[in-house]
């Protein structure tokens, strides 16, 4: 029977540059998150996109080099960024793309991918939500996704 380790298991965050306070506070939480739960650090790969619209082809091209690569397979994601309300509708033009095409990409791919996208009114609920006294959104989004590892490997995945 094949047990699971989180020792030998491989994540990535891939996190937005934009709105760098609240983004780095996140990526720090889902860190701290997964270290907790015994993933070595070494095994947590960091991949920086400029903006949250960037975040889906940044989980495409670690999907995409999984398919090539057995010997380092990244078994898990954890997508963070924060979209903050301006005047325009871009606020909603890019939450809707950057939700579906995190969707489209964990059920194509069977990859599970903790979501972790703020989308807010003001920086202050960014900052709020990224803040780890008040329940780090980065953390939540890694652990989110290791049940979803420990779902797919109790089914045999």
């Amino acid at each position: 029977m094949k047990t699971f380790s989180w020792k030998a298991t491989r994540i990535a965050i891939i996190y937005s540059e934009w709105n760098s306070v609240v983004t780095e506070s996140m990526k720090d939480g889902a860190i701290k998150a997964l270290k907790g739960k015994g993933v070595l650090e070494e095994n947590i790969q960091l991949i920086a996109c400029p903006g949250a619209y960037e975040i889906p082809l940044g989980l495409k091209m670690v999907l995409d080099r999984n398919k090539n690569r057995m010997d380092d397979t990244i078994h898990g994601l954890v997508a963070l960024g924060a979209v903050v309300q301006g005047e325009t509708p871009h606020f909603d033009v890019i939450n809707q793309g950057v939700t579906q095409g995190i969707m489209r990409l964990m059920l194509e791919s069977g990859t599970p991918i903790g979501f972790g996208i703020l989308t807010t009114h003001t920086v202050q609920q960014a900052m709020d939500r990224a803040n780890p006294a008040k329940g780090n959104k980065g953390a939540e989004a890694a652990l989110a996704m290791c049940s979803m590892l420990e779902v797919k490997f109790d089914l045999g995945h």
